[in-house]
């Protein structure tokens, strides 16, 4: 099985983009809470994003664990089955974004993320980010914090960012993001906390912290507002920690420890956002002076 194999992918009548950043958001092992995939959402609108791709879902999936749904359309039952679509996002003032937003496969990861090379390449996609959501021991009660990493030193001594250290299981984000490694194609994993007390309760105030850094890291502005989720899950949240005295006391603990540590462990979004367009800008300079180094091409002879 090869990329052509399964993936549908026609981005003819797109013309050039405006120097493209691809999101990539997948259900599963790193978007507790839906945050990461909710955050990614954020920067594609239904009314103005256009679908190029998507990857077919029968090779990828144990559907017993990742069941498909019964829905109706018009009256009319259909089965809806995990979507991988890649959407293309023009924005006026602002670079381009192409986002992935589907589900972590079960089977045949590295084929996968071939698929996602291919088109993160065809597209012309000057960075790649992934993005996640992780619990973590942290307090409902705070802002969390986003971190970040990457394995490009160019890009990890720009942005202040660190090379990744972690060493363990990993799910498709940590394979994909080597092999952007090993594709010399800048990529930089962003995640966020999820106190791990609320288990699979929604946490939209980790979902409005990725898309604050998204937006100073993309330049692009997202007019999501989750407000109104957070202040009506913080009462949720604060519902549960108020029913059991050891988790209070818990919480307080955390929201100690919590405060003691210094600042956020990347840079403020708006030294992030120069940071990351200057790398950008440096990359697309160095590649034009290539190729106006190489020159045209000698001519055979007759």
């Amino acid at each position: 099985m090869n990329v052509d194999d399964i993936l549908d992918f026609d981005p003819s009548g797109l013309g050039a983009l405006d120097r493209p950043v691809m999101l990539v958001g997948l259900e599963g092992w790193f978007d507790v809470g839906g945050s990461a995939t909710a955050a990614v959402e954020a920067f594609v609108s239904a009314d103005h994003s256009i679908v190029v791709g998507s990857i077919d879902p029968d090779p990828f999936y144990d559907f017993t664990q990742q069941r498909p749904h019964v829905v109706f359309e018009d009256g009319l039952r259909e089965i809806s089955w995990p979507d991988n679509e890649f959407v293309v996002q023009r924005n006026a003032d602002s670079r381009d974004v192409v986002a992935l937003i589907g589900v972590e496969p079960h089977l045949y990861w590295s084929t996968y993320v071939d698929a996602v090379l291919h088109v993160a390449r065809s597209l012309d996609c000057e960075a790649v980010v992934t993005v996640g959501s992780n619990a973590e021991p942290i307090p409902h009660t705070r802002t969390p914090q986003v971190t970040g990493s990457t394995a490009n030193p160019d890009l990890a001594g720009a942005l202040g960012l660190v090379a990744p250290s972690y060493q363990g299981v990993t799910g498709v984000a940590g394979v994909l993001q080597t092999a952007l490694e090993d594709a010399a194609m800048p990529a930089v994993s962003l995640r966020v906390g999820i106190p791990h007390y609320l288990a699979n309760a929604e946490h939209p105030q980790s979902t409005a912290a990725l898309v604050r850094h998204l937006s100073h890291v993309l330049g692009v502005p997202s007019d999501v507002d989750v407000s109104d989720q957070i202040d009506q899950w913080r009462e949720v949240h604060d519902e549960i920690a108020a029913s059991d005295q050891q988790l209070s006391m818990y919480v307080r603990v955390l929201e100690s420890e919590f405060d003691r540590r210094a600042e956020a462990a990347i840079p403020s979004g708006d030294d992030l956002a120069r940071d990351f367009q200057a790398f950008l800008d440096s990359q697309r300079d160095a590649s034009d002076e290539l190729d106006d180094d190489a020159g045209p091409g000698d001519g055979a002879d007759d």
